[in-house]
């Protein structure tokens, strides 16, 4: 019975790390695109968590976009995989680090993941809880190929002679 289970387990491993691969890279290319095109008000989501002084935030602002970008292209392609992942899930961890740390002080922000974030308007209300969740399931993603990197239709598997 084992062995059919370890068959089984080592067929199915790969596809599920598959989408997990190809589901957390449209999140980071979905995420970039959105704000590459206005790298300033990318500046001004990350200014509105009022952590680092303005002009930090907006280097900040303007390299998330490339980097979110980077990650996705990375994932796509299944180059990398595991440190991909791994910078995935501290990018995640800081992002839900922030959004904790804006509800917890009391802000009104948008958190900018897929918008241009900043201060929210009158009688708009925050999604704090909403964006830990959804943060939390794109954590599961990058864990899951941290824990299982191996994906089909990689260029990791090429160059490891994985049958694809």
């Amino acid at each position: 019975m084992e062995t059919g289970l370890s068959a089984r387990r080592a067929v199915m491993l790969p596809w599920v790390s598959t989408v997990a691969r190809l589901g957390l890279a449209a999140v980071w290319l979905i995420a970039g695109g959105l704000k590459v095109g206005d790298l300033a008000a990318s500046g001004r989501a990350v200014s509105a968590y009022q952590i680092f002084p303005y002009d930090v935030a907006k280097v900040i602002g303007a390299v998330q976009p490339f980097l979110e970008i980077a990650l996705g292209l990375l994932l796509l392609a299944g180059l990398a995989v595991r440190l991909s992942a791994g910078i995935s899930a501290a990018l995640l961890l800081i992002f839900i680090a922030g959004i904790i740390s804006a509800w917890s002080r009391g802000l009104q922000i948008d958190c900018g993941c897929f918008s241009s974030g900043g201060e929210l308007g009158a009688g708009a209300s925050p999604t704090y809880g909403w964006d830990i969740v959804r943060d939390v399931g794109f954590l599961v993603l990058a864990g899951i190929l941290l824990w299982w990197p191996r994906t089909r239709y990689s260029v990791d598997g090429i160059l490891m002679g994985d049958v694809q």
